[in-house]
């Protein structure tokens, strides 16, 4: 029998939860205003430095800071003529140099390896482009004359992803790596997300549902990988579950095997965008099919919207909601990443 102390210790506990996923309802809820808002610190901070031409982008990034990158680098890969990279560790790849275009995204601004990378590329005598809400890197950018986007500060760096994803695509437009007119597809998507807001609601339910006591699985098209990857992160953080990603074809020439040691303990979320290769359609009908034999939890998401951006949008939001109705069911606190907090402790011993 539980003690009256213990009782009284678990409802502060559980009021605290409630407290916390309240404030993650909030923050998801803005996510559609948080473009405007985004938007609007392009209009009114233009990058002050002028820029020769590049050979190479390397985005520099963690966690919900770092998702952006990829997420950008997905949408612009039919335009932009010069390769992206991505540096999520403490040093960059010995091809940078002075020719290479570094984008520091971290919205503290006191990410470590982040500021490594930072450092590493300024002694390399790359161009550097930051984006933050303040902290060190801003002070950095400040003290070497680097261009640095402030965006707000203060909440979970995985509910301002609005502000990274519109200022990293607003950096290569500005730099005429893209068209700038990329930036009018984000009032798209917050127009069909805000359009379809009871449908969305209710699909994050019904995810949140299929999942809820299972182990996930999440499968996409590999050109959709950084939709699927920001889908892991937000059940890794919000609903306090492991989830694994893989993508179609790739995930044909190894990972389809090992469904022949495939339970139903296992629940199978596709992400499909309705643009597959006319080739990975049939591999994804196969790879149900196969699947199917082994486990009947097997789920498809579906995306709305005219082009790749806002398609991704619209899953992104659906599953940011699916994380927090997940929370919810079982009782979790969407917004505690305590083990995170006490691993930067330990760094600094």
């Amino acid at each position: 029998m539980i003690s009256k102390f213990n009782e009284k210790d678990y409802s502060k506990i559980m009021i605290e939860v409630k407290r916390n996923n309240q404030y993650m309802r909030e923050l998801i809820d803005a996510f559609p205003d948080n473009l405007t808002e985004a938007i609007e610190i392009v209009n009114q901070s233009p990058l002050k430095k002028s820029y020769s031409a590049f050979s190479n982008v390397v985005i520099c990034g963690m966690g919900g800071s770092g998702i952006g990158g990829k997420l950008v680098s997905s949408w612009i890969a039919d335009e932009i003529n010069i390769p992206i990279n991505f540096c999520q560790d403490y040093t960059l790849p010995s091809y940078v140099n002075d020719k290479t275009l570094i984008i520091a995204s971290s919205n503290s601004g006191n990410t470590e390896e982040t500021l490594s990378a930072t450092l590493d590329a300024h002694n390399r005598g790359a161009a550097i482009v930051a984006v933050c809400s303040g902290g060190k890197l801003h002070s950095f950018c400040k003290k070497w004359d680097y261009d640095c986007i402030v965006v707000p500060g203060g909440k979970p760096p995985r509910t301002t992803l609005a502000f990274s994803i519109v200022q990293l695509t607003r950096i290569f437009g500005e730099l005429n790596l893209i068209k700038k007119e990329k930036l009018t597809e984000f009032s798209l998507a917050k127009e069909l997300i805000l359009s379809n807001k009871n449908g969305i609601h209710a699909e994050a339910k019904q995810v949140a549902d299929f999942i809820n006591g299972k182990e996930l699985i999440i499968y996409s098209e590999s050109k959709d990988e950084a939709v699927a990857i920001r889908a892991r992160q937000q059940f890794n953080e919000n609903s306090k579950i492991l989830c694994n990603t893989h993508v179609i074809p790739e995930m044909n020439h190894n990972e389809l095997v090992g469904w022949y040691g495939g339970v139903d303990r296992y629940a199978v979320l596709f992400l499909d965008t309705n643009d597959w290769h006319p080739k990975n359609k049939k591999r994804l009908a196969f790879s149900i099919e196969t699947i199917e034999s082994k486990t009947n939890y097997i789920m498809s998401l579906y995306a709305k919207g005219d082009t790749m951006l806002v398609r991704s949008l619209y899953l992104i939001n659906i599953i940011d909601w699916a994380s927090l109705y997940l929370a919810e069911l079982n009782n979790v606190d969407s917004v505690y990443i305590g083990v995170i907090d006490n691993l930067k402790s330990s760094l600094k011993n």
